[in-house]
């Protein structure tokens, strides 16, 4: 049993705001750590640990959507909302994954030679040429998969609920 209710609101209409800002914000990280490694030295640990709060974050909001789901309305909306949520999780798992091994591959390059961050050795530079397009491809599906959640989400959520033109009596 999870977080249902927060307050008397459903709680997966606040974590959903932890998954939107944690996620693209882990992905960008994540880019420009693998392709900078003056940005992954003054990120250190703290790439992976977003990445780990991000990874946290996406069953907490997804376990909180299921409860809502069984006290709603169920219609195709809020159906295609649940297929691509659940979608999400492995991105976040390839972000967290890909975020752990960049951090990693840094930190040994860092400790085998005092100016291995660097370093344009033959050997890493395929490595980091690797490294930042494996991250450039998961950070850009997880950014894209948690849009196509969020728009769905935001359809099934305002779809009866506002009108096109306005009311008369209101300013």
């Amino acid at each position: 049993m999870g977080l249902d209710l927060i307050n008397g609101i459903p709680a997966h209409v606040l974590f959903v705001h932890i998954v939107v800002i944690l996620v693209p914000l882990t992905a960008l990280a994540l880019i420009l750590c693998a392709a900078r490694p003056s940005v992954m030295r003054r990120f250190g640990l703290a790439l992976p640990a977003l990445a780990l709060v991000s990874l946290i974050s996406v069953p907490l909001t997804t376990s909180a959507g299921e409860w809502l789901e069984r006290h709603m309305d169920s219609n195709t909306l809020i159906r295609k909302h649940t297929e691509l949520g659940d979608e999400l999780l492995p991105w976040v798992i390839a972000l967290f994954l890909a975020s752990t091994a960049v951090w990693w591959s840094y930190r040994r390059a860092a400790h085998r030679t005092p100016d291995a961050a660097g370093s344009t050795s033959t050997v890493a530079i395929p490595l980091r040429i690797t490294a930042a397009v494996l991250s450039l491809v998961v950070g850009v599906g997880a950014g894209v998969q948690v849009y196509r959640v969020g728009d769905s989400g935001a359809k099934a959520a305002w779809h009866d609920g506002y009108s096109a033109t306005a009311h008369p009596n209101r300013d």
